[in-house]
């Protein structure tokens, strides 16, 4: 890639990352916050706190219909607390199984998140793009597989027990 490709890529870029941030300003003066809220960040009130979590209860219902692998990951949460309640797990263990149940959730929100900011930036195929979304779905992955062993460490010896 010749320098003058390069540099005209990064203008674009920058100049929808701009027009991204303004939108995003115009979006959280739409839901009630001025200027001066979203400059200051001194606006720390109850209403602005409920506020908050309409906002972040939306992004996770946009999470939910937008990615079929969150799907996945509700039915797996769902079987995970199921299971737990059966074999009567203790505190601990279910420390454990919530921890890795919010990796794998927060990894997962995060991929989101990331993938909708990079189809901003680079409508376009860009490799860079796909390798960085590659990188981050992958960090998805390890989570999983972080959280499928404590599952299988907390619930293969309570079913060694029955079988």
């Amino acid at each position: 890639m010749n320098r003058f490709v390069f540099v005209h890529q990064l203008v674009v870029v920058r100049a929808r990352l701009s027009e991204a941030m303004v939108v995003g300003k115009a979006n959280s003066m739409e839901h009630g916050a001025t200027l001066d809220d979203s400059r200051s960040g001194s606006s720390f009130t109850f209403t602005g706190r409920l506020r908050s979590m309409r906002f972040a209860m939306r992004g996770i219902r946009t999470m939910l219909a937008s990615q079929h692998n969150a799907w996945v990951h509700a039915g797996s949460t769902a079987v995970v607390i199921a299971t737990g309640f059966i074999l009567r797990v203790d505190r601990s263990d279910w420390c454990m199984l919530i921890l890795a149940m919010m990796a794998v959730w927060t990894a997962e929100a995060l991929n989101t998140a990331f993938e909708f900011l990079c189809d901003v930036a680079s409508p376009e195929f860009h490799p860079m793009v796909a390798k960085s979304k590659d990188v981050a779905a992958g960090a998805v992955l390890l989570s999983a597989i972080g959280a499928a062993a404590v599952g299988l460490l907390v619930f293969v010896p309570h079913l060694t027990r029955i079988f």
